[in-house]
């Protein structure tokens, strides 16, 4: 069995209109501490991602931020992570939260978050990793997205030879059990995304 060691989290600076946003962040940061599975995520202190890495600290877990230098003060970076990479670009910086994570889950959150989505999706359809890829589907938060992912299906865009395979929780409590049994069906192999690869993508 394939195991999970660190998950990357995609989740909005802000803390959005809904409470539910929050207490979904803050519960499943306390469930990867629980279990003893470090965080990778933007690096802030606000919002969905500060919320997120400090229920991992303050559950004794594991926290590495990865930043880039011109966000470090509008998103107040955490200083409390026992790690935190202030990269040069926002490409460096998705580029080292794929290679330090083992799998990826989507909280709610902005344009930002969607675009890092999206991004690990199409690496996934285009066969350069096979990490579990999961959204946290608070309150229905990402039911557009799903329904929009229906659409390009049936309108042949996506082909079935090019898979979107994307794992969707409505509770934070199903999200680690969900990517576990994913994870255990992959080759090790087939997770890797090489920096030349990345770099091409």
């Amino acid at each position: 069995m394939s195991d999970i060691k660190t998950v990357c989290v995609y989740c909005g600076s802000g803390p959005g209109a809904n409470p539910q946003f929050i207490e979904a962040a803050t519960a499943f940061g306390k469930t990867l501490a629980e279990h003893r599975i470090g965080l990778v995520y933007g690096g802030g202190s606000i919002g969905l991602m500060g919320a997120v890495a400090t229920a991992v600290l303050a559950h004794g877990g594991r926290v590495t931020g990865i930043i880039p230098d011109f966000l470090v003060k509008r998103e107040h970076a955490l200083t409390g992570a026992q790690e935190m990479i202030v990269t040069r670009d926002m490409h460096e910086r998705k580029r080292l939260m794929f290679e330090r994570s083992d799998a990826f889950v989507a909280l709610p959150g902005g344009i930002g978050t969607l675009e890092e989505l999206v991004e690990q999706l199409t690496w996934q359809q285009l066969g350069r990793h096979s990490k579990p890829i999961l959204l946290a589907n608070v309150d229905g938060f990402w039911e557009p997205l799903v329904a929009l992912i229906d659409h390009m299906r049936a309108t042949a865009f996506i082909r079935p030879t090019l898979t979107v395979d994307i794992l969707k929780a409505e509770r934070v409590e199903d999200i680690l059990p969900k990517l576990r049994a994913a994870a255990a069906k992959v080759p090790e192999a087939d997770k890797q995304l090489t920096p030349a690869v990345a770099r091409r993508l």
